[in-house]
């Protein structure tokens, strides 16, 4: 698609100017008005500009018509005192979404190739690549990756999007990164406090494990045990308290017995000096010995209670003294182990919470991972089906590439071609290139423009500044 008729009036500097589909070169001074004619076509296009007047000072209404030789007719005003207005028509008739159409008829690179080769690297990349034709939306990374990813510039090409996806500096590899940490510290954790309990330590036996029946089981040997070695001790001492209380019997006894006789000799002494009381002393003797035999008596029966009671005792003794103490070495070793285990419960139960919380980590790495590698892969896909504008251009990591160079490796002159090779990659499109300050290229780079764009078959309509104070505008 060439362009037969470019209409310019009362745009910027410029009253009325005419072209035809003829290359052609502008050249003068500074403000001489060269820019105008190439900004007036840009406005054409894009409806856009980078002056703040578009209306040429003075003028109500300015206008801009192109149209081809297919048929296409553009018809932009723009107006001071009322809206814009605005045509496009394909054979006549109406074109409906006329700035997405018009969109699609030409490239960045053509509107302004010497910009593009003064452009920084990331710049340039992001217009190759938007260049890449290929269809998707927010729904397609929505498909790919379960959700939108965060912290993406989604106005971008789509191999610019993923590249950001799976950047380092991206969503997924930070929130990675800090789930990896998290897990690395969680795993520490399991390990510190692994070493600190017992191992193959049974949580599940010592939170059921009961010490209270243990403690009640313990008291009653212990008090069956001093049972038994009370009872020894007084079976062996029996013999002893006999021995006493027949001691203690005998003492008893002969007291009394010695205390009779002085009694007796008292007696004897009394008859003797006392006649007269021999009858009731003799009567008094007569009783001694009953009295002794009563005062035996009681002896003996306080023997006899001692001795019974004794024996009482001792027969409960033998309940035990043929017993043999139980051992609770084992039972106290038991409830010992079961109060230290228990005291490790807690941190064992933060240890299974914390293993539980590196599977959770684990599993959302993993799925970082996985969403960052297929970032990674999906531009081998896409690039098999996408429309690639120029022979040569390949992706790596999100780079363009030309000839396996990165665009920032070609010199000047390789730019400028790839700008020409683009503008005639689109079937259909509008073959025109717009070369804006032509004076900043090498003698050299730009007559290889001018010519590669002739031998082409592109229109072009570029601007040099030259010393001359006069507009020329020169066929080439």
């Amino acid at each position: 698609m060439k362009n037969s008729k470019i209409i310019i009036k009362n745009l910027f500097s410029i009253t009325e100017k005419q072209l035809d589909g003829k290359s052609i070169e502008i050249t003068g001074t500074n403000g001489a008005g060269k820019t105008a004619i190439i900004d007036a076509i840009r406005y054409g296009l894009t409806n856009d500009s980078g002056r703040d007047y578009i209306v040429r000072n003075g003028e109500s209404e300015g206008e801009i018509l192109i149209e081809t030789d297919t048929g296409l007719s553009i018809n932009r005003k723009k107006r001071i005192n009322k809206s814009d207005y605005k045509s496009v028509k394909e054979n006549g008739r109406e074109v409906p979404s006329p700035e997405n159409f018009l969109s699609k008829l030409f490239t960045p690179l053509q509107l302004n190739p010497v910009e593009f080769t003064q452009m920084a690297r990331q710049e340039q990349n992001r217009i190759i690549l938007d260049l890449i034709e290929f269809p998707w939306n927010l729904n397609w990374i929505k498909e790919k990756f379960g959700e939108i990813p965060q912290d993406v510039d989604y106005d971008q090409n789509i191999l610019q999007v993923l590249d950001e996806i799976q950047s380092e500096k991206g969503y997924y590899y930070k929130e990675r990164q800090l789930i990896n940490s998290a897990l690395l510290h969680g795993r520490k954790t399991v390990t510190d406090i692994a070493e600190s309990i017992p191992a193959g330590y049974q949580a599940d036996k010592w939170e059921k494990f009961q010490t209270a029946p243990k403690y009640e089981e313990l008291e009653k040997i212990k008090l069956e045990n001093s049972r038994i070695e009370r009872a020894k001790l007084f079976k062996e001492s029996y013999d002893n308290k006999i021995r006493g209380y027949e001691a203690e019997r005998d003492i008893s006894i002969a007291s009394e017995e010695k205390a009779i006789a002085n009694e007796r000799q008292g007696l004897t002494n009394t008859v003797e000096r006392l006649k007269a009381e021999i009858v009731a002393a003799e009567d008094s003797l007569k009783t001694l010995d009953s009295k002794l035999n009563d005062k035996k008596a009681l002896a003996q029966s306080k023997y006899n209670e001692q001795v019974a009671k004794l024996d009482g005792d001792i027969q409960i003794a033998n309940q035990y003294t043929d017993k043999v103490p139980q051992d609770t070495a084992v039972l106290q070793d038991e409830i010992k182990t079961a109060e230290a285990m228990k005291l490790h419960l807690n941190e064992y139960r933060r240890m299974v919470a914390q293993q539980e919380r590196n599977s959770e980590y684990e599993k959302e790495s993993e799925e970082f991972t996985r969403k960052i590698e297929l970032a990674r892969e999906l531009p081998a896909e896409i690039l098999k089906t996408a429309t690639i504008p120029v022979k040569g251009l390949t992706v790596k990591d999100g780079i363009p590439l030309i000839n396996g160079l990165p665009i920032s490796n070609l010199s000047e002159g390789e730019q400028l071609d790839l700008c020409v090779d683009v503008a005639i990659s689109k079937p259909n499109a509008l073959q025109i290139i717009l070369i804006d300050g032509a004076e900043k290229l090498s003698d050299e780079n730009r007559k290889r423009l001018y010519d590669k764009c002739k031998a082409k078959g592109l229109q072009f309509i570029a601007t040099r500044t030259t010393n001359d104070d006069e507009l020329t505008v020169t066929e080439l």
